[in-house]
């Protein structure tokens, strides 16, 4: 069973996932602590190139200073490193290890994020142990270039068919962020705007404004139907 205390809602409102494709002559340990400052709810760290060893001590930096800021840090498909380091936990997609493995790889603790695109996979990544879902990506994207779009529908019937938190992602920025209203996400999960932005820490803190609007506005929605 999920514990409750493992993740709540509001820490995925705005989800930070690392990229160097932005840095130039920052470290991505100033980019990271920028986007915190500016009010990351949530920090993934997702390194494709770097060797193990690189990998391993640049998570374990990152990883001190979110423990700084008080949110949550996982690590973008390799469990290993994720349990080598005490991270909080993973994300794995579709085609990385199953929910149900990582849970046993890790433990009862940690937080598990699975991407998903149906609601089938969303069932079946609640079913094997999944403490949120990351679904996209709902807006066209530059930063994954084997990224499927999922339509509004979908993201919405993901939502309303699981109990767990949603967090859309792919595409999103500060001008399109607002359509997503109604769907049910508790949070957005961003790449490019965020670290592409020249201004990280300001681009943080509107994306957070205009999520929370968009959150409260649905749980309003959600409150009023229910009565």
């Amino acid at each position: 069973m999920k514990s409750d205390n493992r993740l709540r809602r509001e820490d995925l409102l705005l989800y930070g996932v690392t990229d160097r494709s932005w840095l130039g002559d920052e470290t991505l340990y100033d980019q990271v602590e920028r986007a915190l400052k500016g009010g990351a709810t949530f920090i993934q760290l997702r390194e494709k190139e770097l060797d193990e060893e690189a990998f391993f001590a640049e998570a374990k930096e990152i990883q001190k200073l979110c423990a700084r800021y008080r949110v949550p840090f996982v690590i973008n498909d390799n469990v290993e490193i994720a349990a080598k380091i005490n991270a909080d936990g993973v994300h794995v997609g579709q085609s990385d290890m199953e929910a149900g493995d990582v849970r046993k790889a890790l433990g009862p603790d940690k937080i598990i994020g699975v991407s998903a695109q149906t609601v089938e996979q969303a069932l079946k990544a609640r079913e094997r142990g999944a403490d949120y879902l990351g679904v996209g990506a709902v807006f066209p994207t530059g930063s994954k270039a084997d990224a499927t779009e999922v339509g509004r529908d979908t993201l919405k019937a993901i939502c309303e068919a699981v109990d767990i938190p949603v967090v859309a992602i792919g595409g999103i920025t500060t001008d399109n962020v607002s359509e997503l209203a109604g769907t049910g996400i508790c949070g957005i999960a961003v790449i490019s705007a965020l670290f592409a932005q020249k201004d990280i820490e300001a681009a943080a803190r509107e994306l957070k404004r205009r999520t929370e609007a968009i959150v409260k506005q649905d749980r309003a929605d959600a409150a009023r139907g229910a009565l």
